[in-house]
């Protein structure tokens, strides 16, 4: 049966005080064209089970936590981070050159925000557990981002955030801040910096024609991988290697072998690509402003390197898990060494100009962007669910599953219908 969601609000929210009328320049990662694109994500928080907001008095006692409705003290806060983030709160203008000579100009227009009640309960709809039981749209308009309250008092937070002013890690930043202003803080816990400056920008290479992108008709799949299968291949890694892995290696080499599989390319020798994309804020720790930390703790903006791994598609099929791992670990370590060279223009490609094949897998992590730890003054979520997939591009996003479930939960659109059931069976297969 159909849920209604009925929208009962809609509005820009502005800086809750002035903010500076600045003129920002962006980095040469944010201005990356194919970063101007929407990332949509819905964060479903359970039926509240109140945390105590944080005592910003001199009595240190617990504040009460408020007996508004979610929607709005969300709506409250947003105000509020709006004025520490208060780029967020402007608009692109193009320069000369188009999207590729992008700036922000800090207008104080505001925010779009929208809210909205459903006519269930989370538990009617299994707590928006996969698969989704409400179309996305109804919960996360294309318009804009919003909060949709259900009947049981739980409640949904819709974000849509423009990559080009910030990556992952950046919006969940700013996520977080909003959370501490709704749980009652004077200024948030992490203080951000724009300092789009500190980022290299080595010359552009000469414009080449742009890449001609092929739709691809992926299919959507959702696949939980046990806490005990990932545990056994570490411990198999460990012992092959003496070196530890992350759950995050585990997944995608996981994930990437067995869409090589499912592929069945005819010739052994053919070449598969895998490309993450890696943080390295802790590389550039001469480059930021004096804040306190050389991490680049506060930066919000772009600042990721995407990490490749080729290899034949015979060797990832063979391989055991471990093995494949192995392929991963290896160009992790190259990072450092990749991105100094990148930062002083010794590259003949230009590792942000990416190649969009069938053959080619992109993987997200989205269990280390602090979403998960966002706290309205109702409990972190139960789950976050990212709708970050394009029809020209195979992607795997690497998750939570719901609360109280454990391990991993990969989400993919990066296979074809005729190799749909290939790739389910090999990843299945993980857990026996």
């Amino acid at each position: 049966m159909g849920f209604a969601v009925q929208r009962t609000r809609r509005e820009y929210v502005r800086p809750s005080s002035p903010t500076p009328p600045a003129s920002l320049h962006l980095s040469i990662i944010d201005r990356v064209v194919g970063l101007r694109h929407l990332v949509r994500s819905l964060h479903v928080f359970p039926s509240p089970s109140p945390s105590p907001r944080l005592d910003v008095t001199e009595t240190n006692k617990p504040l009460p936590l408020s007996s508004s409705p979610p929607a709005r003290v969300i709506r409250e806060a947003l105000g509020k981070a709006l004025v520490d983030y208060y780029p967020f709160a402007g608009r692109f203008a193009d320069g000369e050159g188009g999207p590729g000579t992008a700036r922000v100009d800090c207008t104080g227009e505001g925010a779009w925000f929208v809210e909205a009640v459903a006519g269930c309960s989370l538990d009617d709809v299994n707590r928006l557990d996969h698969p989704l039981a409400i179309p996305e749209d109804d919960l996360l308009p294309d318009a804009a981002p919003g909060v949709t309250e259900f009947t049981c008092g739980g409640f949904v937070v819709g974000l849509i955030s423009v990559h080009t002013m910030a990556d992952g890690l950046g919006a969940g930043q700013f996520i977080n801040a909003v959370g501490d202003y709704a749980r009652g803080l004077d200024k948030p816990r992490v203080s951000p910096i724009w300092a789009r400056e500190a980022i290299p920008s080595p010359p552009k290479l000469p414009p080449g024609p742009p890449p001609e992108l092929k739709m691809f008709q992926l299919q959507h799949v959702t696949v939980d991988l046990s806490l005990d299968s990932i545990n056994k291949t570490k411990s198999s890694y460990f012992v092959s290697t003496g070196q530890r892995c992350s759950t995050f290696d585990v997944a995608i080499a996981k994930t990437w072998q067995a869409r090589t599989r499912a592929l069945r390319l005819p010739d052994p020798s053919s070449r598969v690509n895998l490309c993450f994309f890696a943080n390295t804020r802790h590389l550039m720790s001469t480059a930021w402003p004096v804040t306190g930390h050389g991490n680049g703790e506060g930066f919000y903006g772009n600042c990721f390197y995407p990490v490749s791994v080729v290899a034949k598609s015979g060797e990832v099929e063979s391989a055991d898990i471990a093995g494949v791992v192995g392929m991963i670990r290896d160009a992790k370590t190259k990072l450092a060494g990749d991105f100094a060279r990148w930062a002083v223009a010794d590259f003949k490609e230009d590792p942000y100009e990416l190649s969009f094949t069938y053959d080619s897998l992109f993987v997200s992590d989205w269990t280390r962007l602090g979403f998960l730890e966002a706290d309205y003054g109702w409990g972190t979520p139960s789950h976050v669910i990212p709708f970050a997939y394009y029809p020209f591009m195979a992607v795997a996003i690497i998750g939570a599953p719901p609360v109280p479930k454990a391990g991993a939960r990969i989400m993919t659109q990066c296979v074809e219908e005729e190799h749909l059931p290939a790739f389910l069976e090999e990843v299945k297969a993980f857990d026996k």
